[in-house]
């Protein structure tokens, strides 16, 4: 199973691309240390966040950020694919 959400999505229907990724996180409780994932995530959400409070300009971690969210996405594709090897 693929999951993307893509930029279109994202910036022409923020709720339903919300309820994508909140749907897609339910599977976090599987994973063997979620926490390690999750919160480089919410620290570097957190720092971009800030950094883009009255600035106008890129975001130096932004990267770091894509890699962890990636590496979160690896994770739960790794779940999903348990599930459907156990049930099939």
């Amino acid at each position: 199973m693929s999951w993307f959400i893509g930029r279109t999505e994202a910036l022409s229907n923020t709720e339903a691309a919300r309820r994508k990724a909140l749907e897609r996180l339910r599977s976090l409780a599987e994973l063997d240390d979620p926490e390690s994932l999750v919160v480089p995530i919410l620290l570097d959400a957190i720092l971009m966040a800030e950094a883009y409070r009255g600035a106008r300009h890129q975001v130096s971690f932004l990267p770091e950020l894509t890699r962890n969210v990636d590496a979160l996405l690896r994770e739960l594709n790794i779940v999903d694919k348990t599930k459907e090897w156990a049930n099939g």
